[in-house]
């Protein structure tokens, strides 16, 4: 346990920071927008101190870990720790809010609620990459949904309400799962506990494992979102203000991300074996499909709103592949994506601003009025159909080589995946040029009066601020990937004990161990998930002969 509890410490700030607000004097409106910018500034040098000065990156363990007793009635602790997995994802959310907040310099309408809710959220996301008891983190997750349900109906567009009502109905509902899954794992066996450590260690029956991820699956497959439970993410991103959108896209879908692999794939390894191919498929499903229903959207934040359902499918192939290589690439995605989004949506609220509209149709020729926007945009959608020496090249290259360097699957399915996953790459380019050619050229708009005025400083440097670690993760990727390596081996390396051929470190060497016994051949081979490649259940045979 450590000395000081720095990860409390990083969730309360905030939250105390927050309680302050109502009580704040504020005579000329400025006062509670300047508290709440300080305040995030000051909670993301807190965060970068602690992981910089206490945080050992070349260990795959958990670090800083707290343990108090919180509700012993019901057997919460407050349990936190952090790893290669959680944090590098802390650092991301508090970079992107705090830069959201930034962005919501001009909100005059109920300004002491908004920031209020803004350092409420600042808190909870942190505190569920964080979180180390199971119940602990589904509170934390409901948590979380409340402060972005408010603001997208209070300070939303016109279907504010319609949106956010089927957002907290969607995440809501599907949360249930997480609870159902917490408590049939936590009373299985002699003992009774939340702990995610513990609970890694239990011995399960597959049947429970199955069921478990399959839930949990749903409850986190919402949030990513995977198809078919993403129908809420363009609605709720039409509708929501630029800090909202930011923190949509920069942190809340990369919260589902982060808990696939944290609890479905390392606390269910066993069940992951036979739900991995369906991720990978799932994933493809996302790529393409995002990819085609992006190209048909005339709203401009419904049309980035489906790229990054798209971009996410990545996530899923990542996760699936049962190397480091493609467990990196998964995380580097999420952090990748969580910068390009946010400077995408706050760009389109920039844009919006100005138009006063969302429709590209009713836009046009708006590069010669606002040239500095026009070039941040470029570069933003540059960087989202992968560009090479940019951080989204990186992270779907890697992907790709997790994948391709995969003995797990058959050459057949790889080639399929990735052949699919391809044509969803040549749609990205054509409905992001497509958006920049309706949005900034062509025929200049009736609305043209209405928005000479280019990006402000502030907007600027908000802009610059996302758009540096895009390039600098695409240049040197393992700026980024070298704080989590150790971890993402460490899980990749459990993954393949999972498997019927946990002796195996690929399938040629398996098979080029001549003291493998018949009677183990025959275990193995009758034990054989589908996934593997058809070669496997043939050599085992005739060993087993």
């Amino acid at each position: 346990m450590s000395e000081f509890p720095w990860l409390t410490a990083i969730i309360a700030f905030p939250l105390i920071a927050a309680l302050a607000i109502p009580v704040l004097p504020d005579p000329n409106g400025k006062t509670v927008r300047l508290y709440t910018l300080g305040t995030g500034i000051l909670e993301l040098c807190l965060i970068v101190y602690t992981f910089a000065t206490q945080y050992d990156f070349n260990s795959p363990s958990l670090q800083l870990a707290e343990s108090y007793r919180w509700i012993p009635q019901l057997g919460l602790n407050w349990s936190l720790g952090v790893d290669g997995l959680s944090m590098p994802l802390v650092v991301l959310t508090g970079f992107v809010t705090t830069l959201a907040i930034f962005s919501a310099w001009n909100i005059s309408i109920k300004p002491r609620l908004f920031y209020s809710l803004m350092l409420v959220m600042y808190s909870a996301q942190i505190a569920v990459f964080l979180a180390q008891d199971l119940l602990m983190f589904f509170m934390l997750w409901e948590l979380e949904l409340v402060p972005v349900y408010l603001i997208i109906s209070i300070w939303g567009g016109a279907q504010r309400f319609y949106a956010a009502t089927k957002f907290i109905i969607y995440t809501a509902l599907a949360s249930i799962f997480i609870l159902i899954a917490a408590l049939a794992l936590a009373f299985y066996g002699d003992t009774v506990t939340f702990d995610m450590t513990a609970l890694g260690l239990k011995d399960y029956p597959i049947g429970l494992e199955l069921l478990a991820y399959a839930g949990l699956l749903i409850a986190f497959g919402v949030k990513l979102p995977i198809f078919p439970f993403h129908t809420w993410l363009p609605d709720a991103h039409g509708e929501a203000p630029a800090p909202g959108s930011m923190i949509l896209a920069g942190v809340l879908l990369k919260m589902g991300g982060y808990a696939l692999i944290r609890l479905n794939a390392e606390m269910l390894p066993h069940a992951h074996v036979y739900f991995a191919p369906v991720l990978a498929v799932l994933g493809v499903v996302n790529i393409i499909y995002g990819a085609l229903a992006a190209f048909s959207q005339d709203n401009l934040k419904r049309r980035l709103a489906y790229s990054s359902i798209s971009h996410m499918g990545f996530v899923l192939i990542g996760i699936s592949s049962f190397t480091a290589l493609g467990i990196n690439g998964a995380m580097l995605q999420m952090i990748s994506h969580g910068g390009i989004a946010a400077v995408l949506f706050f760009l389109a609220g920039v844009i919006y601003d100005r138009t006063h509209t969302l429709s590209m149709d009713k836009m046009g020729g708006i590069a010669k009025s606002m040239p500095t926007t026009f070039a941040l945009f470029t570069f933003a959608s540059m960087a989202s159909l992968a560009l090479p020496g940019m951080s989204g090249f990186a992270s779907e290259l890697t992907i790709f080589l997790g994948l391709t360097t995969s003995d797990v699957y058959s050459d057949g399915f790889k080639t399929l995946v990735i052949f699919l996953s391809a044509v969803g790459l040549l749609i990205t380019p054509i409905y992001l040029l497509s958006m920049l050619r309706r949005v900034f050229f062509g025929k200049q708009s009736e609305l043209d009066t209405e928005f000479r005025m280019d990006a402000k400083p502030r907007e600027l440097a908000i802009a610059l601020c996302l758009s540096i670690p895009i390039v600098g993760i695409g240049l040197y990727p393992k700026l980024t990937t070298q704080t989590y390596d150790a971890t993402t081996v460490a899980i990749a390396d459990r993954l393949r004990g999972a498997l019927p051929t946990t002796i195996a470190k690929s399938e040629s060497s398996l098979y080029a161990q001549l003291s493998i016994d018949k009677e183990l051949a025959v275990a193995i081979l009758k034990s054989q998930p589908p996934i593997v490649s058809p070669a496997i259940p043939s050599k085992l045979a005739s060993i087993a002969q």
